[in-house]
């Protein structure tokens, strides 16, 4: 086995083993809700929640093409660089310790950190921006029209709009079905939406699986694609010519989208107990309505964006749609100090996994 080959391994396992821990950092995400209404017991909800992620990941591919070839320049990434292997481990660590604290962050933003402070670590000349990909016209091959791409369209607009319309949309669908419920017996809210909020659960984790799948599927196949365009997989044996990818431009391989999808799948079914506890009973207490309300809201922010090729954070959408909903139940309601928490830790998950990132390669490139 060349060295080349065995570096490749490692950083294939990195990055599955980032995608094992996202699933289970952002079960969360999927089953909060649904745990803290006691609609479904915590297990029910796993195995809701990772059927539906598995599912999920199937669903499209725009996400991964945006990873892979609209956020930093590929011509740095191949495998004795180090780029990806240290932006996953940025995020990882990023991960762990807002895992730690119960704290739920991006880990979309963390990988997206990640890969910026690991490409600018690659970088010939210290602080090169241009290895980012700001912003950048594009032609979409289904419709023919010029789209714009870029950390600035992909991420920071996004950043911003999505925790606003989880929270606006929150607040006016459960105004909605408070005008909706407001002759309803409880007994009758309580048994009609406890249905109504296992499909909301489904929907979501469907949203999950296609807007979190879909990223580290697109950090494999920007690997292959340096390492390809290296020349670092020239000498592999052929029953391994299926890791080469010559061209960015193509449909992300089926094993790649296979692999991703089991591999979240199991990371959900592990459970992240610490995250559930704070979005789904110390933020806001919730009914099965409630439940329902943000679950609908967050999913469908969720599967639009994603056709978009959106990488938007999933933690960011559920959270402010529950905020959104507990605002619409009764403004204090919503334990503001913690959603203050919550806020500071969003704002410092680019920067702090970038900067991760960045004294790993640092570190690395010096020995």
């Amino acid at each position: 086995m060349t060295p080349a080959l065995m570096l490749l391994l490692v950083v294939l396992l990195v990055v599955l083993a980032f995608e094992y821990i996202n699933g289970f950092h952002d079960t969360a995400n999927a089953i909060a809700t649904v745990v803290s209404t006691k609609v479904l017991t915590p297990r029910q909800a796993l195995f809701l929640a990772s059927s539906m992620n598995l599912l999920g990941a199937f669903t499209g591919t725009a996400v991964a093409k945006t990873i892979q070839s609209g956020l930093i320049d590929d011509k740095i990434v191949t495998i004795t660089s180090l780029t990806i292997l240290c932006a996953m481990l940025g995020a990882i660590t990023w991960n762990l310790i807002t895992w730690w604290f119960g704290i739920p962050s991006s880990s979309s933003h963390a990988l997206v950190g990640g890969l910026i402070g690991a490409a600018m670590a690659s970088a010939k000349d210290p602080w090169n921006w241009h290895v980012l990909i700001w912003s950048r016209p594009k032609i979409d091959p289904k419709t023919g029209n010029q789209v714009m791409e870029g950390l600035f369209h992909k991420v920071v607009i996004p950043m911003i709009t999505s925790p606003l319309l989880g929270f606006s949309i929150g607040f006016i669908l459960m105004g909605f079905l408070f005008w909706l419920i407001r002759n309803w017996r409880p007994h009758t809210i309580n048994r009609t939406f406890g249905f109504m909020q296992i499909l909301s659960a489904g929907y979501m984790g469907l949203g999950h699986g296609k807007a979190d799948a879909q990223k580290t599927m697109g950090v494999i196949a920007l690997t292959l694609y340096g390492a390809t365009a290296a020349g670092e997989l020239d000498h592999l044996p052929e029953w391994l010519h299926f890791l080469k990818i010559t061209d960015k431009h193509a449909a992300i391989p089926f094993w790649i989208i296979m692999t991703c999808a089991v591999v979240m799948a199991a990371g959900t079914w592990a459970g992240g107990w610490r995250i559930i506890k704070t979005l789904g009973h110390k933020m806001v207490r919730m009914q099965p309505v409630h439940g329902f309300a943000a679950e609908t809201t967050a999913a469908t922010i969720l599967f639009v964006t994603g056709e978009m090729g959106m990488p938007v954070s999933t933690t960011h959408t559920i959270t402010t749609s529950i905020m959104g909903v507990g605002a619409a139940k009764r403004w204090n309601s919503v334990k503001w100090s913690l959603v203050e928490r919550i806020v500071w830790a969003w704002i410092f998950t680019i920067p702090a996994s970038a900067i991760i990132a960045w004294l790993l390669h640092k570190l690395f490139a010096s020995f």
